[in-house]
């Protein structure tokens, strides 16, 4: 069984929250090939209903992949773990945020132990908050910190709880009960840095726990360099997803290096996420088209910052004004130029009205 140390150390975007409360649903045991893994269904029928849902997953269509793991687990007689966990992600990358509550309602009579049962309640817990952001309903978040309470009651160490639970205060405008959560959340070990300092940036601007902001991650950029979201806090950033073997990126680049150009020395920077499989590819089309600004490798649509951001398709482009805040999500390339000037201006307006730092206090030496 996996370990809630490891469930709570994860990244937190939406789909990888999906993810991650599931993820200990499953052991992982050494099987026979021809035969079903641990929590896959049992049933003939079930099992080819269950493999063709795996086939509409690998070809993206996730909306069909999820009805086919639904029936997979009916198919079974209720049983399936692997059925419901699996629809359940395939629900958060459809955005089909009720469906996902109806599979986590079916998770919770399948847990058997205390574990299992605040996995469920959790990603009860965390359909129900996606639904209240994207409907604007208090209910779901009020109900949501309900299911958070029953997971944290269950396993008082699966700390992301807090974490989330502090997300529904928020929107419910209850900020100190949140910053609470948010403290807890802080307080539990294992948490990943990334998380840590989104967590700090809610308890000091709890505003922006009611913004979509961006996933927290960080990065090793080509020439070594470390950069996180949370780190770049003041700066308007760009994110590019691409790969050398997409005709529409190539046909971009021109666009991308102009404006990193355009907006060179100022409050923004231009981070550019390469999907290829091949770093030796990656690594030449760089340097053989003067791609001098930050740039990494995620390895893939399966990519840890990919899955993040719910990239599907390329090339995609994210802009995050100095707050962290998500404002724009595009696909193809497009002209993103006004946006950006905008939103440089203001973080230059910001930048110019904060005091400047305390001159430091002489010190007589006797």
């Amino acid at each position: 069984m996996f370990s809630l140390v490891k469930v709570r150390s994860g990244k937190l975007s939406a789909s990888d929250l999906a993810a991650l409360a599931v993820a200990v649903w499953l052991a992982a045991s050494a099987f026979a090939a021809d035969a079903p893994k641990p929590g896959e269904p049992t049933d003939e029928k079930a099992r080819k209903t269950f493999a063709t849902a795996i086939d509409w997953e690998k070809r993206h269509d996730y909306g069909a992949a999820m009805q086919d793991f639904r029936k997979a687990n009916k198919q079974d007689g209720g049983r399936c773990k692997e059925c419901l966990r699996r629809a359940y992600i395939m629900a958060f990358r459809t955005d089909a945020f009720k469906d996902a509550e109806e599979i986590a309602r079916d998770m919770i009579p399948q847990a058997e132990t205390a574990e299992e049962k605040a996995v469920a309640h959790y990603s009860l817990a965390i359909a129900l908050q996606r639904q209240g952001i994207g409907k604007k309903k208090d209910d779901c978040f009020t109900r949501s910190c309900d299911e958070f309470a029953t997971a944290l009651d269950l396993e008082p160490k699966l700390a992301l709880a807090h974490y989330s639970k502090g997300i529904s205060l928020a929107y419910l405008h209850q900020d100190d009960a949140a910053r609470r959560e948010f403290a807890a959340f802080l307080e539990g070990q294992g948490t990943s840095p990334d998380a840590r300092d989104r967590a700090q940036r809610y308890i000091d601007h709890i505003e922006l726990a009611r913004a979509i902001m961006a996933p927290p991650f960080t990065v090793t950029t080509l020439d070594g360099q470390r950069i996180s979201m949370d780190g770049l806090a003041g700066k308007v950033v760009l994110i590019d997803f691409w790969a050398t073997w997409c005709g529409p990126c190539r046909e971009a680049l021109p666009h991308i290096r102009q404006i990193a150009q355009k907006f060179a020395g100022q409050p923004f920077v231009l981070l550019s996420v390469n999907l290829d499989n091949d770093e030796d590819k990656w690594r030449s089309f760089v340097h053989k088209n003067g791609m001098t600004w930050p740039q990494c490798r995620d390895g893939g649509f399966n990519g840890q910052v990919a899955k993040q951001f719910g990239v599907t398709k390329i090339p995609a482009t994210f802009t995050i004004d100095a707050e962290g805040v998500l404002e724009d999500q595009r696909v193809g390339d497009a002209d993103i130029e006004g946006k950006l000037k905008k939103l440089v201006a203001r973080a230059v307006e910001v930048a110019d009205r904060k005091p400047p730092p305390a001159a430091p206090t002489a010190v007589t030496v006797e």
